[in-house]
């Protein structure tokens, strides 16, 4: 019996298809890409936003969730304590006193979006909020963090569009000013050289 050798090429195009075959043959858990803000600030009294979206492969289904923690100022973020769940269209407060009542759903799951309100802001809501999403088969590995700081209204950073409007229209007042002043000096410099053409 004699032994016979297959082509190069041959050999080639067994080993894309069975690439092919691993690659979409198998079922692949892919991370989710969290985004958020890094800080926020939030007048204390008043409501603010903690943002959270995400980035998935998958389509999201009734299977997706979302869980925020809270890791108080000073401590480890790390140890934080589940203070809000969303899972299958419904949220469902933690089991801190601190937030009863206070925390509530705004996002919207099919537009990639965990985000939640904080009503009321406290001094003591200062810490690090994490949000972590599922959405089977992805999940999140690590948790995207905000650090929340409560603050008095004049430690909130001012507000620049009255000064960019003004800086705006007065631009636009001295180019009209330029202009004008430019067609003065061109009419009479003109009026000028007929002037002189005429003796």
């Amino acid at each position: 019996m004699e032994l016979r050798r297959t082509s190069p090429s041959c050999n080639c195009i067994v080993l894309c298809g069975i690439t092919l075959c691993l690659i979409f043959g198998t079922n692949l858990t892919v991370a989710i890409e969290l985004y958020a803000p890094t800080e926020v600030l939030v007048e204390n009294g008043t409501t603010g936003i903690l943002k959270c979206s995400f980035k998935s492969s998958e389509v999201v289904s009734s299977a997706a969730t979302v869980t925020w923690s809270f890791s108080p100022a000073g401590s480890d973020a790390g140890s934080g304590v589940s203070i809000f769940h969303f899972a299958n269209g419904n949220h469902y407060p933690g089991s801190v006193a601190q937030f009863k009542d206070r925390l509530k759903w705004a996002g919207d799951l099919n537009k990639k979006d965990a985000s939640i309100h904080l009503m009321e802001a406290q001094f003591n809501d200062n810490g690090t909020y994490s949000c972590t999403v599922m959405n089977p088969p992805d999940i999140s590995v690590t948790a995207v963090q905000t650090q929340l700081k409560v603050v008095i209204k004049e430690s909130l950073p001012k507000n620049n569009a009255a000064v960019i409007v003004g800086a705006v229209c007065g631009a636009v007042i001295g180019l009209i000013l330029i202009a004008v002043v430019t067609c003065l000096i061109i009419k009479r410099h003109k009026s000028s050289h007929e002037y002189e053409g005429d003796r």
